[in-house]
Parts: C-alpha cells; structure tokens; sequence
C-alpha cells in the first residue's frame, strides 16, 4: 500500500465514520456501528467499508440494509469532504472479527478453567 493510498484509507475511515454519526438520520442504522477498516483499490475507485455493529442479529440485518440504501448518499458527502479526482465506489461489508475474537478469548478462559 502506498502512502498515498493509507491516507485516503484513513480519511475515508475517519469522514464516513462522521457521516455516519451526523449526517445518516435512517432509524434502521441502530446500535454502534463503527468503521473498522477500509481497503482502497489502486486506483482509488472502489472501497469496501468494513464496519461492526454492537447488537443483536435483527439488528445487525437493519442496519447492513440501512447502510446499503444510503450508500449513494455517504458516497456524495465523501465526495464533497475528501478531493479526489474520483469519489470511490462503497461496498460496506460487516466485520465480525471483534466477536470472533470475544469468542475465543472466552473458549481460552474455559480450557484454562479446565471447562472444556
């Protein structure tokens, strides 16, 4: 990854976590949603959003389709926040690593409590 790339990387994590958080009034993005990670293709074009959600299934499902229907207005705020000479096209796609690691730190504490 260039230099170039990890600070568009950073500025898209950072203004589409703010878009998010001020600009999105849908109701269906409930809970905690944050933008974990973004992976920016070479050219800047395309960049898959990765973000979690603090809550359970039903909630998680509401928020993925909020996300997706509001796709093209946080990718117009993007544009108008960040000058490129393109606006990359946004794929959101959910990040469980956080449960999975909370999954494991807790199967590790019940083998060392000889649970399992």
């Amino acid at each position: 990854m260039t230099l170039r790339n990890d600070r568009v990387r950073k500025a898209l994590m950072r203004e589409i976590s703010d878009i998010l958080l001020r600009e999105i009034k849908d109701p269906n993005i409930s809970g905690i949603v944050s933008i974990t990670d973004v992976e920016v293709s070479h050219d800047n074009s395309y960049a898959k959003v990765f973000f979690s959600v603090f809550g359970d299934e039903k909630t998680k499902e509401k928020t993925k389709e909020a996300l997706a229907k509001n796709t093209p207005r946080i990718r117009h705020e993007v544009g108008k926040r960040i000058r490129l000479r393109v606006t990359p096209e946004l794929l959101f796609l959910e990040d469980n690593s956080l449960e999975r690691g909370v999954r494991v730190t807790e199967l590790i504490e019940k083998i060392s409590r000889g649970e399992i």
